[in-house]
């Protein structure tokens, strides 16, 4: 009789995986890509939009940039605030057949420290005439969105990675970008997981909402294990 049961499945990837994907990588920029992601816990957009000029190399930090893009639909007739959902406008009552949209930017800066290897790695890159020029820019990368995803499906499939398990869905996924991030994240917590830890995890990270950060605490805890095993520890009569 064959067994039904699933194999156990991870939910996020361990230091020890990354550094077999950064093995994979068969080039100096693949790897300094999942080198950054990892250890800056950076969003992949945030990573490529590095410039050179966002390196202190001297003090060994980080100037990410975080453009977010926001949409605000509007009554056409009254020009009043309008959800997704609203057929017709609160405010004057027309039947809302296109809403007007206008686009805002919000940039939000934030300065992260880097670690001394990762830091020697940048500037070995930078040395070595890595970096790309665009639009007047020097990139550390120069590459797309949709590469830099191939290049960490990719290594991880080199080095036979398993999918790992969603926690909010329990079905399986593939190794992206953002799981460097994640992982990132549930390594922070697993170090120090106190209310000073999480708090400048946040700021790390750059969440504006402390329940993004909190729910890495779930991923990452095993507090309910150790609590339920305790239960046990001596018999009961």
């Amino acid at each position: 009789m064959k067994n039904s049961q699933t194999p156990h499945m991870e939910t996020y990837l361990e230091p020890k995986a990354i550094a077999l994907m950064e093995e994979q990588a068969r080039y100096a920029r693949d790897r300094l890509l999942i080198r950054l992601l990892f250890h800056l816990g950076c969003r992949v957009s945030e990573a490529l939009a590095l410039t050179v000029g966002d390196i202190d190399l001297r003090k060994g930090l980080v100037t990410i940039v975080h453009l977010k893009t926001r949409v605000k639909l509007s009554c056409p007739h009254c020009q009043s605030r309008l959800s997704r959902s609203h057929q017709f406008c609160p405010a004057c009552g027309s039947k809302v057949k296109k809403a007007s949209k206008s686009e805002t930017e919000n940039c939000r800066l934030r300065t992260l420290p880097i670690d001394p290897d990762t830091l020697q790695m940048l500037k070995d890159y930078i040395s070595r005439g890595g970096p790309v020029l665009r639009h007047g820019k020097m990139y550390i990368f120069g590459i797309n969105r949709h590469r830099a995803w191939g290049i960490v499906r990719d290594c991880a499939e080199r080095a036979n990675l398993p999918r790992l398990l969603n926690p909010q869905t329990g079905k399986s996924r593939g190794i992206s970008p953002h799981r460097l991030r994640d992982a990132f994240a549930v390594h922070a917590v697993k170090l120090d997981d106190s209310g000073d830890g999480l708090r400048l995890l946040q700021e790390h990270l750059g969440h504006a909402n402390f329940n993004t950060t909190a729910k890495y605490r779930k991923i990452s805890g095993v507090e309910h294990r150790e609590w339920y095993e305790k239960l046990w520890k001596k018999d009961i009569h």
